[in-house]
């Protein structure tokens, strides 16, 4: 299976660990990264190069209509819920704030699933509430890929512990390990692609 979208949920505690997944995951990658962090308007303009410190692979905010392409890392805006479209660009929209976040991570998710199918791997970091279990589910349901970061390693554990409540998770790892294991994911699919 080749893998061509990952979507990441974070919120309290997400800058730490989305950066740490970006570290992890090295300096190429076959699938392009979506990130759906909590984060006020106002400031949250700072996180794109906060995260570029911690990647080889370009880090921006993401806009409406944006083509996603391989190996780059586009940032759900604040203060925007970010939709994935079937034919792999980027919608934004301000419609009301789920579960009290714009941008939601179920948002984020549910559209991915929709739009990726089995191509999807979703991962849902550290958070205080619980945005992203949903999405995750049905992420899986429809044959992607749910990775859950192990709660005893979350700056607060209810976001990853409600997305392991929710799903059958595949994958539950310290949050060190994450960003490790999604390099050989995607290395791995993409050197049986082309064996």
């Amino acid at each position: 299976m080749t893998y061509e979208l990952v979507v990441i949920g974070a919120s309290w505690g997400g800058l730490h660990a989305v950066g740490t997944v970006l570290d992890g995951l090295g300096g190429a990658s076959n699938a392009a990264i979506v990130v759906g962090q909590h984060r006020g308007a106002a400031g949250g303009e700072r996180l794109a190069p906060l995260l570029q410190r911690r990647t080889q692979l370009p880090v921006r905010e993401a806009e409406d209509k944006d083509p996603l392409h391989p190996g780059s890392v586009y940032l759900a805006p604040p203060d925007y819920h970010t939709l994935i479209e079937a034919d792999g660009t980027i919608a934004l929209s301000t419609e009301a704030a789920v579960r009290h976040a714009r941008p939601s991570i179920d948002v984020l998710f549910r559209s991915a699933a929709e739009a990726y199918g089995e191509r999807c791997v979703g991962v849902v970091l550290t958070g205080a509430n619980e945005d992203g279990a949903e999405g995750l589910a049905l992420i899986q349901k429809l044959g992607g890929v749910a990775v859950v970061q192990d709660p005893r390693t979350a700056e607060r554990r209810e976001m990853p512990s409600a997305a392991l409540e929710a799903t059958n998770a595949d994958i539950v790892l310290p949050l060190e390990e994450i960003g490790l294991f999604l390099r050989g994911l995607l290395l791995d699919v993409h050197t049986q692609s082309r064996a």
